[in-house]
């Protein structure tokens, strides 16, 4: 039978580094599941091209286009593109989420205003940005403020309604309780509301940076080289040549990896400012 040591080391606590370590596998087991599937994804293409299943000048072959993949790493116009997407991205995204909050706590907050302003909302979000490339070029001009400008108009909806939906979802008596206590109606939305909405907020900002992604690169493959540099134009300017498919799939692959890490980084970022809620749903689960 063993015996603890008597050293006086205390044996780990339930919350200490054996916790951590116990939830960290089911984290690293989920890695290893996605790492799995996506290389069993390529070399299932790459034998399919390679057996003519798949003709290699509808989708070239997996070991063909990621080479391209990583000669566009040390080519300088795709690296000056790529930068160009993430500046427009993190304006555009920092714009979204300094107007879609604000608005989405008044909204959230005066059942009259809401409603006042129901239609012109609805009218509004279903219009897609793309739509608007012409006319915003043509208030704003080309580059990053039209770009910054699409990302804006369609990356704030999941800020604004997850903002609204989380007010909904505050508990009434905690408020209640709140302006009982002689708060004013300010300082329960800053102290009551907006930490319980934080979670959905914070799930509205991770929608929008993908749909930032998807639009600033969207526009410029419409537009070329008109809205300035980017992915999209990068994209557009082999679109135009003959046997360019695996350059254009390349910066495809390059354009997933960009979005994957900026939404890991929001979402580890969510995880430090919010530990207090992951560690309640840990709880409950």
């Amino acid at each position: 039978m063993a015996h603890p040591s008597v050293t006086g080391a205390a044996p780990p606590s339930p919350g200490g580094t054996s916790a951590a370590a116990h939830a960290r596998r089911p984290r690293a087991a989920r890695w290893a599941r996605g790492l799995a599937g996506v290389v069993i994804f390529l070399a299932v293409a790459e034998v399919l091209g390679l057996t003519g299943a798949i003709p290699q000048s509808a989708l070239p072959l997996t070991s063909t286009v990621l080479g391209h993949t990583v000669q566009l790493a040390g080519n300088a116009r795709f690296l000056a593109d790529l930068g160009a997407t993430l500046e427009a991205w993190a304006a555009g995204l920092a714009l979204t989420i300094l107007a879609g909050v604000p608005l989405g706590v008044l909204l959230g907050s005066l059942p009259g205003v809401r409603v006042a302003t129901r239609a012109v909302v609805e009218f509004l979000r279903p219009i897609p940005s793309v739509a608007l490339i012409l006319l915003v070029s043509l208030v704003l001009g080309p580059g990053l403020r039209m770009s910054v400008t699409l990302i804006v108009y369609g990356a704030i909806w999941p800020v604004l309604y997850n903002t609204i939906a989380g007010l909904d979802d505050v508990d009434p008596m905690a408020k209640e309780t709140h302006r009982a206590f002689g708060f004013s109606r300010i300082d329960t939305v800053r102290m009551v509301s907006l930490p319980s909405a934080a979670p959905f907020i914070a799930t509205g900002v991770r929608l929008a940076s993908s749909v930032a992604i998807i639009l600033d690169i969207g526009a410029g493959y419409i537009s070329g080289r008109i809205s300035g540099a980017g992915l999209g134009a990068f994209i557009a300017d082999y679109s135009s040549g003959a046997g360019n498919l695996p350059v254009i799939l390349a910066a495809t692959v390059w354009a997933g990896i960009l979005g994957l890490v900026l939404d890991r980084a929001i979402l580890g970022t969510e995880h430090r400012l919010l530990r207090w809620n992951h560690t309640r749903l840990a709880e409950i689960s």
